[in-house]
């Protein structure tokens, strides 16, 4: 049964849970927050996943998980799964896309060849994903930001590095002053002590997230340095530094993910800020 502590109405798809868990992950147990995470970077495995198998991937007991069900007012957790797998039938494709797909990728290909195919494929799914998961507002608000900033902070490692990296050349071209953190020289400490509540920050990390772009990140947040971010989880650590933040899901191909969805992202960012920039040097 639900426990008392619930009160709420219990959430009736995805997005609705979704909306939940972000609005209470704050006062959750630490093992509850540990399945929140769980279950929504990998809402898949929850929807085909057994009790075991996903208790095992999320590091908690299968009776955490049951708990975590019935604090947001389900029997149990097969009862909280069948929100994961009504989501899965939603997305479902129908019969045409289904040939399609196929027509794609003939078995008769080389083998290179379907490799091609498939991260083709991926990155046409990251794109639909992204292209229905921004939100305008939000997105206007990150321009606002960003594009008021006199200095923007450009804050990304690894698999990240080639986003920030393309964004610091488009803003060069674009006459944005900017300020890439990660130099060869090793000052990125010295670099972001400069910065001020007139700059902004612009970071992007994914999981296994960068634990140096968060560090940076909360600094400048400390600092009351609005930062703007790029991420994959409402429970990234970026999430929490952030004013506004963007949640994108990069689709796989036999476990390599590309940047796509992310690069188009930055680059509709990248311009945006020019423009409303230009706005406002001319009055508008």
């Amino acid at each position: 049964m639900p426990t008392p502590e619930t009160t709420m109405d219990v959430p009736q798809d995805f997005e609705a849970l979704k909306a939940v868990i972000l609005e209470r992950k704050a006062q959750l147990p630490k093992r509850l927050k540990q399945v929140a995470a769980y279950s929504l970077d990998n809402p898949d495995e929850i929807a085909f996943g057994t009790a075991a198998s996903i208790a095992t991937s999320a590091d908690v007991q299968p009776s955490t998980l049951v708990r975590f069900a019935q604090h947001f007012g389900f029997e149990g957790f097969s009862s909280l799964q069948q929100i994961f797998r009504a989501r899965l039938r939603e997305r479902t494709p129908g019969y045409e896309e289904r040939l399609k797909a196929l027509s794609q990728n003939e078995h008769s290909k080389l083998e290179s060849g379907s490799i091609f195919n498939g991260f083709v494929a991926a990155a046409h799914r990251s794109l639909d994903n992204v292209a229905t998961s921004v939100e305008p507002e939000a997105f206007e608000r990150a321009v606002d930001i960003l594009a008021k900033a006199d200095t923007i902070y450009l804050i990304a490692k690894r698999r990240s590095y080639p986003i920030s990296s393309y964004m610091a050349y488009a803003f060069g071209k674009l006459k944005v002053k900017y300020q890439h953190v990660g130099t060869a020289a090793g000052i990125d400490d010295d670099m972001l002590a400069m910065a001020t509540k007139q700059d902004a920050a612009f970071a992007v990390s994914f999981s296994p997230y960068a634990s140096e772009s968060a560090s940076q990140a909360r600094l400048l947040a400390s600092r009351k340095v609005p930062v703007v971010s790029l991420t994959d989880s409402a429970f990234s650590p970026l999430a929490e530094s952030s004013k506004v933040w963007f949640e994108l899901v990069e689709a796989d191909h036999a476990g390599f993910r590309s940047l796509s969805a992310s690069m188009a992202f930055a680059m509709a960012l990248t311009v945006a800020i020019a423009e409303k920039r230009q706005r406002l040097a001319d009055g508008q």
